[in-house]
């Protein structure tokens, strides 16, 4: 499947990896990179009003969708590097980034790694990286057993999700979604293909935010390294649900911060795509 409109190109990652790229629109480049278990077409609705004055970039994250599927090199870093080079191979040197869930991780790295590049930054219902483990404890750690799961070492948790790997991924979608009808029967059919056929790829994925995403992260917070660019953060209200401040987290940081908290559910370009769309727009104002 496509998004309506938008021209695809095949550009080139970091270390020759191969991205599946949906070009669209004219004007101010923005890119926006999508989540687990999903495909670039998270955003076929926001993409759609946002190409109206500006340049839309939507790739498959390295690991996902019809991108190249490497058995390594899944740190944020390069997942970051990996934007954007695409971004400069079509003759972007800056550019407004938003991503959701997995994607979401990858912007706040570009944004650390990239200051002068990322002009905006929009990051949907994530905590930063170090965030999100030390949240995660007790019974309420429950909700996370994906992240703990695909955190073992190679080998099982292919295996295991590779079993029933339709009834896993889809599990998510059932979970986190509020709205059923936002992601239509043939968009979710594409999203368990996407993902059955990318087991290994996405498994790394989670993986290196146990291991080197961790370092690296870490590493920013003793440096005092922060988001310098403006800097919007959707959430759920998990935070309050789970008993953290999601807000103060993400001020620890963004020196720029407007953090929202959304009715919509963790889907939340599908299922609220005018309101995500209202808040690109108004993150670029600023």
């Amino acid at each position: 499947m496509r998004i309506e409109g938008f021209a695809y190109h095949r550009l080139s990652g970091v270390d020759g990896v191969e991205l599946n790229v949906a070009v669209g629109g004219s004007g101010p480049p923005v890119v926006l990179l999508h989540g687990f278990p999903q495909t670039h077409l998270i955003w076929r609705e926001v993409a759609r009003e946002l190409a109206v004055d500006h340049t839309v970039i939507c790739p498959d994250l390295r690991g996902y969708g019809e991108s190249g599927k490497p058995l390594d090199g899944y740190s944020k870093r390069t997942m970051a590097a990996d934007v954007v080079g695409v971004a400069a191979e079509l003759g972007h040197s800056q550019f407004a980034l938003v991503g959701h869930d997995r994607g979401a991780l990858v912007a706040f790295r570009a944004g650390l790694d990239h200051p002068d590049v990322v002009t905006h930054l929009m990051c949907l219902d994530v905590l930063p990286t170090l965030d999100m483990w030390d949240v995660m404890h007790g019974t309420t750690a429950a909700v996370g057993f994906h992240l703990y799961l695909m955190a073992q070492p190679v080998g099982l948790p292919e295996r295991m999700i590779a079993a029933a790997a339709d009834e896993f991924f889809g599990y998510f979608l059932d979970l986190w979604g509020k709205d059923p009808a936002a992601i239509p029967a043939d968009v979710r059919a594409e999203y368990l293909a996407a993902s059955r056929n990318a087991v290994p790829s996405i498994v790394a994925d989670y993986r290196a935010s146990a291991t080197i995403d961790v370092q690296q992260d870490s590493e920013d917070l003793a440096a005092g390294n922060k988001l310098r660019m403006p800097v919007t953060v959707i959430q759920q209200d998990w935070g309050a649900a789970l008993g953290f401040d999601a807000a103060a987290r993400w001020k620890n940081w963004a020196t720029n911060l407007d953090h929202r908290t959304t009715t919509a559910g963790h889907f939340m370009a599908e299922e609220s795509p005018g309101e995500i769309t209202a808040a690109v727009r108004d993150l670029l104002k600023r």
